[in-house]
């Protein structure tokens, strides 16, 4: 069993097994996906990251301070 501690911040380290299998560095990223009631973790390529970085750059019809203020507790 792989098991790390959640910090105050609602940070958690990745356990080194893991870390070796997703090939994950320094500087790399991470997505969670909720799966059957599963959380997978993933490590996300620089291109798809890229990718939805610019598309967030042109939809901005969710860009409000409402829009804000809705998701500020997620």
């Amino acid at each position: 069993m792989l098991v790390s501690k959640v910090t105050a911040k609602y940070q958690a380290t990745i356990p080194g097994t893991v870390r070796a299998f997703l090939h994950i560095k320094n500087g790399d990223r991470v997505k969670f996906e909720i799966i059957n009631n599963q959380v997978v973790v993933k490590k996300v390529d620089n291109n798809e990251y890229d990718y939805l970085k610019s598309l967030s750059a042109v939809m901005t019809e969710w860009a409000s301070e409402d829009d804000d203020e809705a998701y500020n507790d997620l």
